[in-house]
């Protein structure tokens, strides 16, 4: 399995995703700009530019017509994917540390950063993916979580819920209309480092610096698979096609100069979504995994690490033979 190997970013990467249909790929850095990729091929289509800040956060619309970033500028961008135009800035009162589309792409949810006296906010935003349409500037939602800062969030089926990670390790489900608190359940020892939904938003896994990764359950936060790895995790995914979920992370970057890749633990680990085991691992980047992402259509994912790269993937044959004995035993 060679990687294509992409270096689009002078500093960390910290967020790749694919389109809806995975042809292409966008990544963020801590270096201001947005990349987007043929996935196929790695050939770079171009940049967006206009960031005066690190970024922390992109998503696509399902038409892959307007794309969001999040920045430390405090400032959410709207851009034309095509183009590479900006078409609107909201400003924020901090930097915003995670952005992300419904699943019908007219909503866009955001998190703001816990500082200079204002609570870590999370903001709903209606978006117009009509290129030359107005946007809204007031949000419809807004909520915060003063004592337990949020870390991620996403969409579940039906914008039904915003669920949200927080910094005590904590996994929290809102009403998406009135931004109640509905559930909140502690997960994880440290804090949540990733929150990533299976293909029809179900059910999530999470990631976390305390070496675990678990899959809870949409509607009632029940942890239903934990995956026990030897070093602190930043991203987890689970792939479709196969019974797999994809983790990544290693030691904190802040003390990678003292050791060799091989202590880091910087491998994407592969476990299996239903045994819980540990099937195998891919070396290559020589830091941390900030981000990994699956292909929507489960042929390949993408990694982005500290070190700059990202490493594109597209699975061999062997990975979709690979079966355990009961999966064999299993009638056609």
């Amino acid at each position: 399995m060679r990687p294509i190997i992409l270096k689009g970013h002078e500093r960390p990467l910290t967020q790749v995703i694919y389109n809806r249909e995975g042809d292409l790929l966008f990544t963020v850095a801590k270096d201001k700009v947005v990349n987007v990729y043929y996935s196929q091929n790695g050939e770079r289509l171009g940049t967006y530019v206009g960031h005066q800040g690190a970024l922390f956060s992109v998503s696509v619309d399902p038409t892959s017509t307007v794309l969001a970033t999040a920045s430390a500028d405090n400032t959410i961008k709207l851009w034309e994917v095509r183009t590479g135009r900006c078409i609107h800035t909201w400003s924020l009162p901090t930097s915003v540390k995670v952005v992300q589309f419904n699943e019908d792409g007219d909503l866009l949810l955001a998190i703001t950063e816990q500082r200079m006296g204002f609570a870590g906010t999370i903001y709903v935003y209606p978006v117009n993916s009509a290129p030359d349409a107005k946007q809204t500037e007031e949000p419809l939602l807004q909520f915060s979580s003063p004592e337990n800062k949020f870390t991620r969030a996403g969409w579940s089926y039906l914008n039904k819920w915003i669920i949200t990670g927080h910094v005590d390790g904590s996994v929290s489900q809102y009403d998406a209309k009135t931004g109640e608190l509905i559930k909140n359940v502690q997960v994880h020892e440290k804090e949540v480092t990733d929150l990533q939904f299976a293909p029809d938003l179900t059910y999530f896994i999470t990631s976390s610096k305390d070496k675990t990764a678990k899959v809870l359950d949409t509607k009632n936060l029940r942890v239903m698979k934990t995956y026990v790895a030897d070093a602190p995790l930043n991203t987890a995914a689970i792939t479709p096609k196969k019974n797999y979920v994809i983790l990544g992370g290693g030691q904190d970057a802040k003390d990678v100069t003292t050791t060799g890749s091989r202590q880091g633990k910087f491998e994407a680990r592969f476990y299996h979504k239903i045994f819980e085991d540990e099937i195998g691992r891919l070396k290559g980047h020589f830091g941390p995994l900030n981000y990994i992402v699956v292909h929507p259509a489960g042929t390949g994912f993408a990694s982005g690490g500290e070190d700059g790269y990202v490493r594109v993937h597209h699975f061999d044959k062997s990975y979709f033979d690979f079966l355990y004995d009961v999966e064999r035993m299993r009638p056609e």
